[in-house]
């Protein structure tokens, strides 16, 4: 008899629960959607990996990420240039070149625009061994930190300093798929 008590008691506060929050009510009661009233200002900004960590300095990174790129060379070059020459001993010299054959003036001026190009007619890729396409667009399995290290401290022709030359991560830790969505799938 006690059991069947507990019984009737179980499914009648199942039932008044469920009637309780029950309604007729259809209208959404959660979020509806985005919200784009107010203000929005860009706070952070990244198109190149590691690029504006590296050589932007710690008192210019608030006004650097809120700089449109369109201004950020003629605002940054300077700074991008003296902590790449300062950083690099591939860059001893002002006639000292990378492997995409530039100088430290020329690569402080291209990195200072921290956009992330993309080619529209030819190879999108960070570096596949043809400096035509390097830095043309980036697909998922692009080493981009080895790349800007062999561009940043690797010489001419990837030769110098080879320690600071290479991450030593050569693969992402699971395949990338095939078909979209393309990012590996969770651990």
């Amino acid at each position: 008899m006690k059991f069947n008590n507990i019984k009737i008691t179980a499914i009648a506060v199942l039932i008044s629960l469920t009637a309780y929050n029950c309604s007729d009510d259809d209208a959404p009661t959660g979020p509806t959607g985005p919200n784009f009233s107010g203000t929005y200002m860009q706070e952070d900004q990244m198109g190149r990996p590691a690029v504006n960590t590296v050589f932007v300095s710690a008192g210019s990174k608030n006004t650097f990420n809120t700089t449109i790129p369109s201004q950020q060379n003629a605002a940054f070059q300077a700074m991008f240039q003296t902590n790449l020459e300062a950083l690099s001993p591939a860059y001893n010299t002002p006639t000292d070149a990378n492997a995409l054959g530039l100088t430290s003036a020329q690569f402080s001026g291209f990195l200072a625009t921290d956009v992330l190009n993309v080619s529209l007619d030819g190879t999108t890729t960070f570096y596949d061994g043809n400096p035509a396409n390097t830095l043309s667009g980036r697909r998922l399995a692009d080493d981009v930190i080895t790349v800007e290290l062999l561009l940043i401290f690797g010489g001419e022709d990837f030769s110098e300093n080879p320690a600071f030359s290479d991450d030593h991560v050569d693969a992402n830790d699971k395949p990338f798929l095939t078909s979209f969505p393309y990012l590996a799938s969770p651990w």
